[in-house]
């Protein structure tokens, strides 16, 4: 591919953000293919080198912070007439609490799914600290000559510990994969406010 292939392709893609924007995002990636065509590679390499348009789209939408995106989308582009005035405010008594309505639903998925990951690491904190005061506790006993009970409170430390390291590496996917949903929810947003869901 071109270097004007790609950028009309990335022009065409953030056609929905302000001009300042994709402007100084096409800018960026001009220089950034004109750089490895300086470090010697041909025009396709150095394009090919970059990425694909979608996935350079992608990086561009993610940086951007979504009160910006959505300001710019939401600002009218002309003046409302009366007519249209008056239906949004007669109107609003349906539509406002039909928005808030979903709007609370989300916000409260998204609060259980979080409460979940919250609860598995506090079960986590629990395994290692049971762990923690099964050693001292096998000590004890042993110091007191209760063999059978030191015993089992070794074996109970080291299973509650296997349980904490088993807990931890799941613990932490599951946290890993959260925080990546949240991330492509919020570029989902993202791409349905300027049209191009198709980038994906």
């Amino acid at each position: 591919m071109k270097k004007n292939e790609f950028l009309e392709q990335l022009q065409t893609l953030l056609s929905g953000l302000e001009p300042s924007e994709r402007e100084g995002s096409l800018e960026y990636y001009r220089e950034l293919i004109d750089d490895r065509m300086e470090e010697g590679l041909d025009e396709a390499a150095a394009v090919a080198a970059v990425g694909t348009p979608a996935a350079a789209a992608q990086a561009i939408l993610g940086e951007l912070p979504l009160p910006r995106l959505v300001k710019a989308r939401v600002r009218p582009r002309r003046r409302l007439s009366a007519w249209e005035i008056v239906l949004l405010v007669l109107g609003s008594p349906i539509w406002l609490s039909l928005l808030i309505a979903v709007l609370s639903v989300l916000i409260s998925l998204y609060a259980v799914l979080w409460a979940v990951v919250i609860s598995l690491w506090a079960a986590e904190l629990s395994l290692g600290a049971g762990a923690l005061v099964g050693l001292p506790l096998f000590l004890m006993s042993i110091v007191e000559g209760h063999f059978g009970a030191g015993v089992m409170y070794l074996g109970g430390a080291l299973l509650l510990a296997g349980f904490a390291i088993f807990a931890f590496f799941g613990c932490l996917q599951l946290t890993k994969g959260l925080l990546a949903l949240s991330r492509r929810f919020v570029l989902w947003i993202k791409l349905s406010l300027i049209g191009k869901e198709t980038m994906q």
